[in-house]
């Protein structure tokens, strides 16, 4: 499993990218997909809403479960992947291009806090044994 080390990371699972605009694009990580199985439904949040960090605001379903995906840090959605809608398993095939939604940082310096793939990484091999 490979964690891209551009991004950033949370222990919930999700890898955050930041956008030359200075926003950020949301995704759930490789990890994240296949313990879910077959994604079958992606429900994203409301452009314009505001978020708080860790708060819960999409549902993934697979065949397996339903999990949330939670704000990695406060701020405003600006867009959601519309394209999931109607193929959720690009999740599968991708997890880091299948984006889910975009925000907007209320502060640009938490996303700088969020793990890098290494610390990421040291949770997923925790929670594995």
């Amino acid at each position: 499993m490979s964690n891209p080390a551009n991004l950033k990371y949370t222990a919930s699972h999700e890898w955050v990218k930041t956008e030359a605009d200075g926003t950020i694009t949301i995704g759930i990580t490789e990890h994240a997909q296949e313990l879910l199985g077959d994604m079958v439904f992606v429900e994203p949040p409301a452009v314009g809403r505001k978020l708080k960090a860790r708060e819960e605001c999409t549902v993934v379903e697979s065949v397996k479960a339903a999990a949330d995906v939670y704000a990695p840090v406060s701020g405003t959605v600006t867009a959601v992947n519309d394209e999931l809608d109607s193929v959720p398993e690009k999740i599968n095939e991708d997890p880091y291009a299948a984006w889910i939604f975009k925000m907007k940082p209320d502060n640009a310096a938490d996303v700088a806090a969020l793990m890098d793939a290494k610390a990421y990484q040291a949770i997923v091999d925790s929670e594995a044994h």
